[in-house]
């Protein structure tokens, strides 16, 4: 079942849906779009000669120094990660909270209490696991182990 039904009558006189119509123009010119505002922007921008300096990127009036290519630590991306998971987390329970004052005077407040505390349970105990796991820490310690040497 489509949202949008269109019919019309064909030459044989027989109504026809054109519901899968109405999508492929919507892909056609959405696919046309981009190519199109590319062609007509290449067309107008300023062409400009790249020689000495002007061909290098734009560092703040910095020459650059190395490579670009420098391999980042990974705890970048786990502290990235995780403050999306946190981050998500917010935007997931707001819906939750804006229909908690209707459910309170409706009386369906358990409900949906139980649903944000097993939520914000799960995500709490992913912190702890994150915790646990020294996941949090920026510098990790090496673990050592306690034994005898022989």
């Amino acid at each position: 079942m489509t949202i949008y039904h269109f019919k019309y009558l064909s030459c044989a006189g027989r109504e026809v849906e054109t519901g899968f119509i109405a999508a492929f123009w919507f892909l056609l010119i959405s696919a046309l779009t981009v190519p199109l505002l590319l062609g007509v922007g290449a067309l107008f921008r300023p062409k400009q000669k790249k020689v000495g300096h002007s061909s290098i990127a734009y560092e703040c009036g910095e020459l650059p120094v190395g490579s670009a290519w420098v391999r980042f630590n990974v705890r970048f991306y786990v502290v990235a990660i995780i403050f999306i998971i946190f981050d998500v987390e917010l935007a997931a329970l707001f819906p939750c909270l804006v229909l908690y004052k209707d459910a309170v005077i409706s009386g369906n407040a358990a409900l949906i209490f139980c649903e944000i505390f097993l939520f914000v349970g799960l995500l709490l105990a992913g912190l702890v696991y994150c915790w646990v796991h020294g996941d949090l820490e920026w510098v990790k310690g090496l673990a050592i182990k306690s034994g005898k040497n022989g």
